[in-house]
């Protein structure tokens, strides 16, 4: 049976929602790891529309990603900003946007402390709006040549909206986080893995988890094969109920 547009729309919109459920955002992955550089400005922007006999599926995307050092190098200011649109004339299938910033004061070899303001919006989400600033400590208790490891805690004060069940949510909220990352063979296979913790300080049952493990290998000088494993797990959710989804990706990067 020939495949119909129909059937493809239901398959994205099935693959869009494994990705979507995963509502906490792995900040670590996003860090750029930069040495001599003070400035550093990454960006994307891209369009597609199809059209089958009137049925079309338009997607856009953009993204945005700038790092900035001061003169000694201790301090660092990072944005992070993205929007994506999936959209058929059904229904849309991604409509989110979000954007991080964050400063990062080092204080020692050790210690670092950090600010940061985050604001996310997706309107397939039973949560469909998250504001939040938050301030703590990152501890960088491992640094060698092969591996790097850090952990950090936070406070968190977020404000929820969820237009589905009419809600307003107001939480005071912990962040904790281990982030590890090792280069095996000669620097030939590179391995990551983070894990965030966020329960609510008035209900620790009240909890989000992220897990993520990423492999790369070199293939050239520019291009890379990775792998991706995310796991999210959301203890209740506006309806009473827990959720969880997991995304296993593989594919091939290019760096310049």
């Amino acid at each position: 049976m020939k495949p119909t547009l129909s059937t493809f729309l239901f398959l994205l919109a099935f693959l869009w929602h494994s990705i979507l459920l995963s509502q906490l955002v792995n900040i670590e992955s996003r860090r750029m790891q930069t040495d001599s550089l003070r400035f550093v400005l990454k960006s994307d922007l891209w369009f597609s529309y199809s059209d089958n006999d009137g049925a079309y599926l338009l997607q856009v995307g953009s993204g945005l990603s700038t790092q900035w050092k001061t003169k000694n190098y201790k301090g660092i200011l990072y944005f992070i900003g993205n929007f994506n649109l999936a959209r058929s004339r059904a229904q849309d299938f991604q409509n989110s946007w979000f954007f991080h910033v964050r400063y990062n004061q080092k204080l020692s070899d050790l210690v670092r402390l950090e600010g940061f303001v985050q604001s996310q919006n997706n309107e397939l989400l039973s949560i469909n709006s998250r504001n939040l600033l938050g301030a703590g400590i990152r501890l960088k208790f491992i640094s060698t040549d092969d591996i790097k490891a850090y952990m950090g805690n936070s406070y968190m004060y977020e404000v929820e909206e969820s237009d589905d069940f009419g809600l307003k949510l107001y939480n005071h909220r912990n962040s904790s986080y281990l982030s590890v990352s090792i280069s095996l063979a000669d620097n030939r296979l590179d391995l990551t893995n983070t894990i965030y913790y966020q329960p609510l300080y008035r209900d620790f049952n009240n909890y989000r988890i992220l897990q993520q493990f990423k492999a790369e290998v070199p293939i050239t000088k520019k291009l890379k094969f990775s792998g991706l494993f995310n796991y999210f797990l959301n203890s209740l959710t506006p309806a009473g109920d827990s959720e969880y989804s997991s995304l296993l990706s593989m594919g091939l990067t290019f760096e310049i």
